[in-house]
């Protein structure tokens, strides 16, 4: 495995002053690039969406909570499948339910919605321990109107603003999270992120990205830090 190169005291803060300076500079381009995010216009959601969940059948509307904005969090889980998509599962375990709390405060809910019927949504969420809102969208066009569910055969192939060339058996589930704004009764879509956009949200991530090692991702700079046998992350450099 490669390593950093040792050096002394002073020549380390020298080099991590320089890095702040650059640091400082991304944080300042991030504050930038939130404030153009906040000015994205916004699309009323004029379609009926049908979730269900705990307390019965819900509307998109009914998702806020009474809140002014709602964040959804794509989870993949296939109708076809027993159990959520590992990946997704690794970030619900970071969503811990301060967060949830801390949001609140903020007149914000945050939801996760999948594809996959509730009984069996349900039955993951038990075994997994966890407590968020999660609805199921069976039967409803939702994952397919805010790209998390691909399917060629019908003409949905694009993820993340692009078109993919996707082989296997559709439909295709993807990762996502998707904002919403509500004005009385009314419902505006602002903002969807997609693939490595999700890093944004923190979790491990964000803390790996600090230490030496990294995300021992094979794709990362400098190579050689990897340690692929523990990888289990899918890979959403490009």
């Amino acid at each position: 495995m490669s390593l950093p190169r040792i050096a002394s005291r002073d020549e380390w803060l020298a080099a991590r002053t320089r890095l702040l300076a650059r640091e400082k500079e991304l944080t300042r381009a991030r504050d930038a690039l939130s404030t153009e995010r906040r000015n994205l216009p916004m699309v009323e959601v004029d379609q009926e969406y049908a979730f269900e969940g705990p307390d019965g059948k819900s509307s998109l509307l009914d998702l806020f909570a009474d809140r002014r904005q709602l964040a959804v969090s794509h989870f993949m889980f296939d109708p076809r499948w027993e159990d959520g998509c590992s990946s997704c599962s690794a970030g619900a375990d970071e969503v811990a339910d301060g967060l949830r709390d801390h949001l609140a405060v903020r007149d914000t809910t945050l939801a996760f919605v999948s594809r996959a019927p509730l009984a069996r949504i349900e039955r993951y969420k038990a075994k997994k321990g966890w407590t968020f809102p999660w609805y199921s969208s069976y039967g409803s066009a939702f994952n397919d109107d805010f790209g998390v569910t691909l399917d060629p055969a019908r003409g949905q192939d694009e993820y993340n603003y692009r078109r993919l060339d996707l082989d296997g058996d559709p439909p295709f589930e993807m990762p996502g999270l998707s904002c919403f704004l509500r004005d009385g009764e009314r419902v505006f879509h602002t903002y969807s992120l997609f693939a490595r956009g999700a890093e944004w949200l923190g979790g491990s991530y964000a803390y790996l990205d600090l230490t030496a090692l990294g995300r021992q991702e094979e794709w990362e700079e400098p190579k050689g830090r990897a340690d692929l046998e523990r990888t289990a992350r899918p890979d959403f450099a490009s």
